[in-house]
């Protein structure tokens, strides 16, 4: 499940967003001002944003500009401003593409879809994830090997996809349904108890106190600890 961040100062275009993408399979994450989507983009994974110019204390342009120094995910900018040299400036900061408002919402998820399509299944994250690295862990993503502390550690096959699907999102918490469609590949069998069994191994061969990485949160799922 990717996560869009959605900073727009007006409530409505929030909400008219946050229903689409919820009903495509998407995570929100909501900003209403400039400095609250830089603080949600520091402390979130967020796959994507879609930010506004006009915003309050922080335009979407100086969003954008902190935001390229530290990451590369697909950002879209939404605004009133159709000049072409709004467009520009956009662009040239680092967005990935423009929509004026008003805009038809059906636009907006197609070139959302094909924006997180293009970044996150035709390159851009292969590339950016030959090395996953979270607290102590390192991932080497084409050897297929785990290192804690510059040390390999021992995993089954399951065990290292369970953990670089857990390596990919830190702090990102996801049910046993995903775990299990994600890591075995098939649809998930609720009296199914290898997720368990799984987590105890990884638990197990990564600390003695192995919830200091995957935490179990009651109701949802399982995340893994970013510090």
């Amino acid at each position: 499940m990717y996560t869009i961040l959605v900073a727009d100062d007006e409530a409505k275009i929030r909400e008219l967003l946050r229903l689409y993408l919820e009903k495509d399979g998407y995570q929100v994450l909501e900003a209403a001002d400039g400095q609250s989507a830089l603080s949600l983009l520091e402390k979130e994974q967020v796959d994507m944003a879609l930010l506004d110019i006009m915003m309050p204390g922080m335009d979407g342009y100086h969003v954008l500009k902190k935001l390229r120094e530290h990451s590369n995910i697909p950002v879209m900018i939404l605004s009133a401003k159709n000049q072409d040299a709004d467009k520009i400036l956009g662009l040239d900061l680092g967005a990935d593409d423009y929509l004026a408002k008003p805009f038809n919402p059906m636009e907006a998820m197609a070139r959302i879809n094909s924006n997180i399509r293009r970044f996150y299944s035709l390159g851009a994250k292969s590339e950016k994830l030959k090395q996953l690295e979270v607290k102590d862990l390192r991932l080497d993503t084409e050897a297929c090997i785990v290192y804690q502390n510059d040390r390999p550690i021992d995993l089954t096959s399951v065990e290292y996809k369970m953990l670089r699907m857990f390596m990919e999102y830190p702090g990102k918490v996801f049910t046993k349904q995903q775990i299990y469609e994600e890591v075995w590949g098939e649809e998930y069998a609720i009296a199914d108890n290898n997720i368990m069994v799984c987590i105890s191994r990884l638990r197990a061969k990564l600390s003695e106190d192995g919830n200091a990485y995957i935490r179990t949160i009651r109701g949802l799922g399982y995340r893994l600890e970013k510090r």
